[in-house]
C-alpha cells in the first residue's frame, strides 16, 4: 500500500514553506532584530511546546479525526510531575513518567471511546478537555507548583552554538518530528495511518485492523502530550495549572497551516513544523513591531481560515 503523503498536491506541500519565507522576509524589512540568530533561537523556544503537541494533533486529523482536549492534557501532565516531585519527593524522571502515564491514560480514553462506542472525536475530546481542566485545578488547588527538582527543568537549559543560546528543549522537539516523519513515511503502521483517514472502510477489507490504528494513534498522541508537558515545565520552572488553555487551539492552527488535510489522509508531519514556526514567526514579528497582542491572534485566526480554504479548494481539485 503506497502512502498518501507522495500523493499531496504542490501547493499542500509547497505552501507552507513559501508563506514561512515571506513571512520572515516581511518581519525583517520591519525589525532589524528579526533575523539575528538568537532572535530564531528565541522563536523555537517559544513553539516547542505547541509543536510537540501539534504531532500528537496531526497523527489524530490524518486519521480524520481531531483533539480538542492536547492543550488541558498537557496541563494536567504538567501538574502531575511537579506535584509527584514537589509533594511526595519522587525523582525527577519517576514524577515525570507518572505525568506522562496520566496524557497517555487521557489519550487511551479518548482511543477507546471512539473506537468502541463509535462516538465523534470532536464530542469525545470536548468532553476529556472539560474533564482534564477540572482535574487540573482541583488536584493543583489551582495553586502553580514550583519547588520541583532541577532534573524536571534540564530541558529548559541552553548550549551555545556560535554565539546563540540554543535550549535543549527545541532540540527535543526537532528530533521528534525527524522520528515521527521517518515513522510515518517508512514503516508500515505509519502507512496504515494514512489509508484509516482516507477510507478506513476500504483499509479494514484489506485486513488491517482499524480500530488498534486509531487506539494507537490516540494513545501515542497522549505520550506527545506528555512530553510537551515536560517541556512547558522544563520553559517555567513550575507547574501552572493555567497552562494549555490555548495551546489545544495553536496547535490545531499549526497542523492546518502546515498543510494536513481537516478531512483525514492527507498531509507531512514537517508541514505541521512549519505550521507552528509561522505561528511563532507571526507573532514575534509583531511584538518586534510592537503590535498588541489581540492582533497577533486575529492574524493567525485569518492564516488558519485561508489554509482551510487552500485544502477544501486543493480536494475539489484532487476529486
Amino acid at each position: 500500500m503506497s502512502s498518501t503523503a507522495s500523493k499531496l498536491p504542490p501547493l499542500a506541500t509547497l505552501g507552507p514553506f513559501i508563506a514561512l519565507i515571506l513571512a520572515c522576509a516581511f518581519f525583517a524589512t520591519q525589525s532589524e532584530r528579526f533575523l539575528s540568530a538568537q532572535n530564531f533561537a528565541l522563536i523555537l523556544q517559544q513553539v516547542m511546546v505547541v509543536a510537540v503537541i501539534a504531532i500528537g494533533q496531526t497523527l489524530v486529523i490524518l486519521t480524520a479525526g481531531i483533539d480538542l482536549s492536547c492543550g488541558m492534557v498537557m496541563a494536567l501532565g504538567g501538574i502531575v510531575m511537579t506535584k509527584m516531585a514537589a509533594d511526595y519527593g519522587l525523582s525527577a524522571p519517576v514524577a515525570i513518567a507518572c505525568g506522562m502515564a496520566v496524557t497517555m491514560l487521557f489519550g487511551l480514553v479518548n482511543g477507546l471511546l471512539v473506537t468502541k462506542i463509535k462516538l465523534p472525536p470532536f464530542i469525545v475530546t470536548l468532553g476529556t478537555l472539560n474533564i482534564a481542566f477540572a482535574a487540573t485545578q482541583l488536584y493543583s488547588g489551582a495553586q502553580t507548583i514550583t519547588d520541583i527538582p532541577a532534573g524536571m527543568t534540564a530541558l529548559g537549559n541552553t548550549f551555545q552554538l556560535g554565539q546563540t543560546a540554543i535550549v535543549w528543549g527545541a532540540v527535543l522537539m526537532l528530533v521528534l518530528y525527524l522520528v515521527t516523519w521517518f515513522a510515518l513515511r517508512e514503516t508500515a503502521p505509519g502507512r496504515h495511518v494514512y489509508a484509516v483517514g482516507n477510507s478506513p472502510e476500504a483499509t479494514r477489507l484489506t485486513g488491517i485492523a482499524t480500530d488498534k490504528v486509531l487506539l494507537g494513534v490516540y494513545v501515542l498522541a497522549g505520550l506527545f502530550y506528555g512530553i510537551a508537558s515536560v517541556l512547558s515545565v522544563a520553559r517555567t520552572g513550575a507547574g501552572d495549572p493555567n497552562a494549555g488553555q490555548t495551546e489545544n487551539l495553536d496547535a490545531i492552527s499549526a497542523v492546518v497551516l502546515g498543510g494536513t488535510s481537516l478531512f483525514g489522509g492527507r498531509g507531512v508531519i514537517l508541514g505541521t513544523l512549519v505550521g507552528a514556526l509561522i505561528v511563532g514567526v507571526f507573532r514575534n514579528g509583531l511584538t518586534l513591531m510592537g503590535v498588541s497582542s489581540v492582533y497577533q491572534i486575529l492574524v493567525t485566526g485569518i492564516l488558519v481560515i485561508l489554509a482551510v480554504a487552500t485544502d477544501q479548494l486543493s480536494r475539489k481539485g484532487v476529486h
